[in-house]
């Protein structure tokens, strides 16, 4: 193998491990989202659990935030909690920096 390969090699295996690590974080992110708003929505225990598992589900809907944001906003409007989707966003992109920081320290 030409060390052009390997160099080609180690750039697609670190591509790999970078979008396996985002994925990572944006799922405890959105987990602990749904956790998050299942406290705003009064569940705990396993009823919290179970919402946060909804809410990770619709993650799937549609590629970006939009989705479970969306549902979010939906069921806390429905129960009678006024919140904005600018708010929401703002929340799940706090919980996704904090997920980065703990994934950064579990590498180091």
């Amino acid at each position: 193998m030409s060390m052009f390969d390997d160099r080609q090699k180690a750039f697609e295996s670190k591509y790999q491990l970078d979008q396996e690590t985002q994925f990572k974080i944006n799922s405890k992110a959105v987990r602990a989202f749904g956790l998050w708003a299942a406290g705003q929505l009064g569940f705990t225990g396993a009823e919290a659990e179970a919402y946060a598992q909804q809410v990770m589900d619709s993650d799937f809907d549609e590629p970006g935030i939009a989705d479970f944001i969306r549902k979010v906003e939906k069921d806390l409007t429905a129960k009678g909690v006024s919140v904005t989707t600018h708010h929401l966003e703002n929340e799940f992109y706090n919980l996704r920096d904090k997920a980065a920081g703990e994934m950064a320290v579990k590498k180091a």
